[in-house]
Order: structure tokens, then sequence, then C-alpha cells
């Protein structure tokens, strides 16, 4: 059953999420950099997957506790301890990744964040109210609500910049409903892998379920879509790291989520994505990018939000 948590405080665990989220960003830029060199986004990012496929195989040929993990995962299905459903959850983060490519040109960049986090926000209420795929419910209290109501506003103030204004809000509305669905099923992705990896033993057992569910359907996108491969891959090695930022944030967050409810650990690890981003355009910017006071304003506000949301309240029911 489920790890032992409870000696990690809240905060502390809060934190974590913060740092894990933070490795979001640096995963977006060598997969988009991956992309535009291949100049074909499903491709980088069925590659990404496939990368942390194979890091993840190894581990678990090298680990006893991680491979009897994924051996028990059948049986458990067929035991009716686990809903088969949990195992393709790794499908939601090739879904966002699909999203992005479709329609980050569309919507622009400020806007797909700001619909995949109101989708993030909304999914760790719901599924921490119902208890999705967790051993307590974790009822929306104040503290949460407004939590969760402020890294919106933060997400949007950090974003704000990059509105442009051009084109009509009516023309955005269909297109953004995609990131928002996208984000909506990220929190029942983080509850299942909380119990898959509950199951297996270890988080790194959850990690090889979603990169090989991941993967599979990432690799029928590209077979669908049937394009050519590229005649020569690029040659830089570091653009083939993506699925290792994937493994630290897919394992962190199962590992985390039984302590913290999926609101929580959606909250740090916008916060976190939001440090990263802004670290990366102060210290390795892409050509045309600058750092706007309101971007760092969103930030700083992100971060009151998280605190906020983690801090225990006395007298309530977790």
């Amino acid at each position: 059953m489920p790890h032992r948590t409870a000696a990690l405080p809240v905060w502390l665990a809060a934190l974590l999420a913060a740092a894990i989220g933070a490795v979001v960003p640096v995963q977006s830029r060598i997969n988009g950099d991956l992309g535009a060199q291949l100049e074909d986004p499903v491709l980088a990012a069925a590659m990404s997957f496939g990368g942390g496929l194979v890091v993840m195989t190894v581990v678990a040929l090298a680990l006893p506790r991680v491979r009897r993990g994924v051996l028990r995962l059948p049986g458990a299905v067929r035991r009716r301890e686990l809903p088969p459903a949990y195992l393709l959850a790794g499908t939601i983060g090739a879904v966002l990744v699909l999203t992005q490519s479709a329609v980050v040109a569309v919507l622009g960049v400020a806007v797909f964040t700001v619909a995949v986090v109101a989708g993030q926000t909304l999914s760790g209420l719901l599924t921490d109210a119902i208890g999705f795929a967790q051993d307590v419910r974790r009822r929306p209290t104040t503290q949460r609500l407004v939590g969760a109501g402020l890294v919106l506003v933060a997400v949007v103030l950090a974003a704000s910049s990059s509105f442009t204004g051009e084109r009509p809000w009516q023309e955005l509305l269909l297109p953004a409903l995609l990131p928002l669905v996208a984000g909506l099923l990220t929190g029942f992705q983080h509850a299942a892998n909380a119990r898959v990896g509950a199951v297996g033993g270890s988080p790194l057992t959850a990690t090889v379920s979603n990169f090989v569910a991941g993967t599979v359907a990432l690799v029928v996108a590209v077979l669908v879509r049937g394009d050519g491969l590229p005649e020569e891959l690029p040659g830089e090695w570091w653009l083939y790291t993506g699925g290792l930022y994937g493994i630290v944030f897919i394992a962190g967050s199962a590992a985390i989520v039984p302590r913290t409810g999926v609101l929580v650990l959606g909250l740090g690890s916008i916060a976190g994505q939001l440090i990263g981003s802004l670290a990366l355009d102060l210290f390795a910017p892409v050509a045309g990018s600058s750092v706007s006071p309101t971007t760092v304003a969103g930030t700083l506000l992100a971060l009151v939000a998280i605190s906020l949301a983690s801090l225990p309240r006395r007298g309530a029911r977790r």
C-alpha cells in the first residue's frame, strides 16, 4: 500500500513540487529545439518519450524492486486492486504534448499556459475533493480555494506581457478548450500515477508505466500521420535528454501526491514552472525574449499562492 510520507511536512513537499515543476520549462526548451530542427514536433515528442522509456527500461532491469513492481501490475489489475485505465495515464502526457504542438501556434504561449493552468487547478480541486485514486479526500477549504484562485491570477499576470490583443477572444475560445481539457486531465494523471506507484511499491514503477503508454501513443501518432522520417538527425547530444526531465517530473509527482494531494502538487509545480521559465529567460534567453516586471510579479504571486494553499490549517480535515 502507499508509502509512509507523513513524516514529510506539507510545506517541504510543496517546495519539492516546485522543484519538480522547474524541470518542465527546461524539457520544453529542449523538446522545442529538437522539434524545430526536425521540423516535426510530433516526432520530437515521440523521441523524447522513447528516450525516457529506454532509460526506465534499464532502471527496471537494474533495480529488482522496480522490476518486481512492474511485474506486479498485471496481477493487480486481474485482482481488481488497480483499475486498468490507470496504466494508461501516460497517454495524458502524450495528449498534452500533441495539444501543445497543435494549438500553441494558434493561441500563443500566453493563452495556452493560462488554459492549461486553469485545467490543472480545477482538476486538482476536483480529484482531491472526490478522492480519485487517493486514500483520503481533501475538502476544498477556503485556504485551498484562495490559493487556487491566486495561482490563476499569477499565471495570467506573468503571461500578460505576451498578450498582443490583435485577435478577438472569440477566435481563441475554441482552440483554448483543447489545452484546458489537457490540463484538466493532468490532475487525474498525477493521482493515477500515485496509485500505480503505491501498488508497484515504487514511484519508478509508475514512471515505467507512463513512458510505455505515452511512447506507444506517440509512435502510433507518428505512424498515422504518415510523414517520412528525416534523413539526418541533429548532432547535439543534449537535444535527446528531454525524457530525463520527464522521468524527474513523473516519478517525483507520483511520490509527492499521497502527502500533498493533487491540488498542492499542481500549484507547487506551476510555481516551479514559472520560476524555471523566469530563470531560463534571464540566463539562457531565446532570441527576442525578455523578462518583464509583470512576469516577475506573477512568479512572486505564485509563490504566495502555493504557500497559502500548503500551510496547515488547524482543525481542517485533510
